[in-house]
């Protein structure tokens, strides 16, 4: 019995709220989103901000029943609030900037290819100087083979088997290592 009764008394309130809303909106709207209107210069905040007006009214429905001052003047002055605050919101941000072909990316957090180039570094220390010279030319300098071989002072023959037994080296010193590492870091030494 308590339930039902609190039930009906709860759905009388509602409809009490929402014939308050209706209302207000009715009797103030039209001069309220003229007024936000010229707070923002856009419609469609405008309409935000008498959307958040009304509900503040329905939050505070005591403030507008009781007689002092006039409930536009309240309306307006909980409006005018309303733009103010997002006004001050948006200023105290950062100002966005738009994506443009001229605007550079902002990069990623370089920490991981500092480390796989450490362990390049690292597995290239690790072979013999002929295939460290080799693998500098072609891989770092970008040189054909052809340079090279001739930078180096050897047959281009000697650069293509250097080479690959070099990689061959790199791969084999990596063969323990979990399966991403080994690629990241042999990736990094073709490039």
């Amino acid at each position: 019995m308590a339930a039902a009764l609190w039930s009906r008394t709860r759905n009388k309130q509602r409809a009490s709220d929402e014939a308050l809303i209706r209302a207000l909106y009715e009797e103030h709207g039209r001069a309220l989103l003229a007024y936000a209107q010229r707070l923002t210069g856009d419609h469609a905040a405008a309409e935000d901000v008498v959307q958040e007006t009304l509900i503040r009214a329905w939050k505070h429905p005591d403030v507008l029943v009781n007689g002092k001052g006039s409930v536009r003047g309240w309306l307006l002055t909980v409006a005018r609030n309303i733009v103010t605050d997002r006004h001050r919101a948006k200023a105290s941000r950062p100002t966005e900037v738009a994506e443009s072909v001229t605007t550079t990316p902002v990069e990623e957090d370089h920490a991981e290819a500092v480390v796989n180039s450490m362990l390049v570094m690292e597995a290239l220390d690790r072979l013999s100087p002929d295939h460290q010279d080799v693998l500098r030319e072609i891989y770092f300098q970008g040189r054909s083979v052809n340079e090279a071989a001739e930078t180096l002072g050897i047959p281009p023959g000697t650069v293509k088997s250097r080479s690959h037994y070099a990689l061959k080296a790199l791969r084999d010193m990596y063969r323990d290592k979990p399966r991403t590492a080994k690629l990241v870091a042999l990736k990094e030494v073709a490039v």
